[in-house]
């Protein structure tokens, strides 16, 4: 059998297997068949050498040619192939747009979350920095530093929850606040937003587990003046126009003086409601200037610098915000509930 007869039989071989190959793994198989380094036409390359040398040229070109022409159809094989499966892949993932579907759940904020985000915004506004801490916290920043030493009557006020002697969950985030002052130096303007704990008895206005949110100002001239403006401010910006507030003198250990401060109520703008028991005012937070040995232990020269610090407690503004009669509700995860604040 001659060279041409030989090869045109590897060929008819090659296109009979090809018409039956539908992936690319028996396709690679034939090249590797044909074309390989056992394959039949480099098998028949190998046998040149039995060829006389005039005979040797022609034989080489025509072995060549057809290499050529099986790896043009084995190409167009695999391109094939590949259009064929990914036809198949299209076909498998359409969608049919006409197929009624059960539409998901939409979630929504918790009411803390929103108040917080906008107290954020409001701070922010104003040039504060928003810094957080952890949780689980060292008695020194949690007490020892805001001016709370042990065996502090004011402790027995915390109804703290203790890991061990040095170690409590925060009871406010005050710690963050000291930490600030010991890391900083003036001038300091940050707000300490964050989940803080205490031992109360669960009801409609008191929980083991709640959020606070802390402002600290720290430069020379501070005054209580600038407390109340940076307040009124706040109080506007959530409450809307003609809320104000009302300061009356109380006892933090951390600041001194120290203030309770009252907001107009926002149901009736002061003219006295049932919201706020006919008063006029609804207590929303506590603040003062900070004391001077808070200063001095954070290694801040109080006869140099002043500053004042406020605590929001933040479930107490969304219940007056949104009318949440009890706090209970916002930590129940009835999706009826919260479903309300889309």
């Amino acid at each position: 059998m001659g060279m041409k007869e030989r090869i045109a039989e590897i060929h008819e071989a090659m296109l009979r297997e090809l018409a039956g190959t539908d992936e690319m793994k028996s396709l690679e198989a034939l090249r590797v068949k044909v074309l390989g380094k056992k394959g039949d036409l480099t098998a028949l390359l190998r046998s040149m050498g039995q060829l006389s040398p005039e005979e040797r040229p022609a034989a080489g070109a025509l072995i060549n040619e057809e290499r050529e022409r099986i790896t043009a159809l084995l190409e167009e094989r695999a391109q094939t192939l590949k259009e064929m499966a990914r036809k198949e892949a299209l076909k498998r993932e359409t969608i049919d747009v006409t197929e009624p579907v059960t539409m998901p759940a939409i979630g929504s904020e918790h009411p803390v979350t929103l108040v917080m985000n906008e107290m954020i915004d409001c701070f922010t506004g104003m040039g504060f920095e928003v810094v957080e801490g952890p949780e689980v916290e060292l008695d020194h920043y949690n007490f020892e530093l805001m001016n709370i030493p042990k065996n502090h009557p004011a402790r027995d006020a915390q109804d703290t929850f203790y890991v061990d002697d040095n170690i409590v969950l925060r009871t406010h985030t005050s710690p963050m606040q000291a930490r600030t002052m010991l890391t900083r130096k003036p001038p300091i303007r940050v707000i300490c937003p964050g989940r803080v704990f205490r031992a109360d008895e669960v009801d409609a206005t008191h929980s083991p587990v709640f959020h606070q949110m802390e402002g600290l100002v720290i430069d020379k001239d501070v005054t209580m003046a600038d407390l109340r403006g940076t307040l009124n401010a706040f109080a506007e910006y959530v409450y809307g126009k003609g809320i104000t507030t009302r300061f009356r003198p109380s006892f933090f250990p951390f600041t001194e003086p120290s203030t309770e401060v009252d907001l107009t109520c926002a149901a009736c703008h002061g003219k006295g409601c049932r919201v706020c028991k006919g008063t006029g005012w609804i207590e929303v937070l506590g603040g003062g200037m900070v004391n001077p040995k808070v200063l001095e232990m954070c290694g801040i020269d109080s006869s140099v610098y002043s500053g004042f610090a406020f605590g929001i407690g933040l479930e107490r503004i969304a219940m007056q915000r949104y009318g949440i009669p009890d706090m209970r509700l916002m930590y129940e995860g009835d999706v009826r509930f919260l479903g309300q604040f889309r």
